[in-house]
């Protein structure tokens, strides 16, 4: 049941973490419980980076908060994403999925539905909120003891076969393990996703980790442990709502969606 309920209350952790370095023994057991994780005929195509060294760390948090304003100042990131952008409680329950905007900037708030459109993103331009969320995302990053980096082995992993889907696949289920582990040893962990939308960022954070040919970069996460208490960054969201049964499982066929309680026939 501990397990259950760890896996129900998983959080991504949008704040910062603690300065403390995350302990070896820690970071060794997370590579175990990845390491258990299922993989075709066994062939665990995953490989991780562990990063500790602090100045390795703050090129990635260079690299991520340029690639924030970037991705903001362009109006790529709302033109991507918007669709997954809830803003009420009501749209939210509705829906049950995306991501509630319930905190801005005082100046935004009047216009809360407004902020992702094209005349939002002009204010939002005129207020400096591009660079601020870049800085927000780079001090997140630099403050983070542990950066993990997530590849895959270009020997099993090949896009377009099955081997490539196998291989995902199972990096996928070990990252999960890895997710649901952490909150059992009082860290949190977070996608440092923004260099992956610009590909010369995503380069430069291979060449940075020394990627050789034979590997894949696929992912690069932030880990620490937690504190007591933090305070919201300036622009934030809630994503604790999950679908309805009905609305992503179904009975038999894809035509009969299943429902908590049985209905009658």
């Amino acid at each position: 049941m501990e397990l259950i309920e760890g896996m129900l209350n998983r959080r991504t952790t949008n704040g910062p973490f603690r300065p403390d370095p995350v302990s070896r023994e820690h970071q060794h057991l997370l590579m175990r419980v990845a390491q258990a994780a299922p993989s075709h005929f066994n062939s665990q195509p995953w490989r991780f980076v562990l990063i500790e060294d602090p100045g390795t760390i703050a090129r990635v948090a260079d690299l991520s908060g340029q690639s924030m304003t970037e991705l903001i100042e362009a109006g790529v990131f709302f033109e991507r994403y918007r669709r997954y952008f809830r803003f009420t409680e009501a749209e939210m329950d509705e829906r049950r999925d995306g991501i509630h905007i319930d905190r801005l900037p005082g100046p935004l708030k009047p216009f809360t539905r407004q902020v992702f459109s094209d005349a939002g993103l002009k204010l939002m331009r005129q207020l400096g909120v591009p660079k601020k969320l870049g800085e927000d995302n780079r001090k997140l990053v630099a403050g983070s003891p542990l950066l993990l980096a997530a590849l895959l082995d270009k020997s099993e992993y090949r896009p377009g076969e099955l081997s490539g889907f196998y291989s995902v696949f199972g990096l996928g289920a070990a990252i999960e393990n890895i997710w649901n582990t952490v909150g059992t040893l009082g860290m949190g962990i977070q996608f440092v996703s923004t260099p992956m939308e610009i590909p010369r960022q995503w380069q430069a954070i291979q060449e940075l980790l020394k990627v050789p040919d034979d590997l894949e970069l696929m992912a690069v996460y932030r880990l620490g442990y937690l504190p007591e208490e933090t305070a919201r960054p300036s622009i934030d969201w809630s994503s604790r709502h999950r679908k309805r049964l009905e609305q992503f499982v179904f009975r038999e066929t894809c035509d009969r969606p299943e429902y908590e309680k049985p209905t009658q026939d």
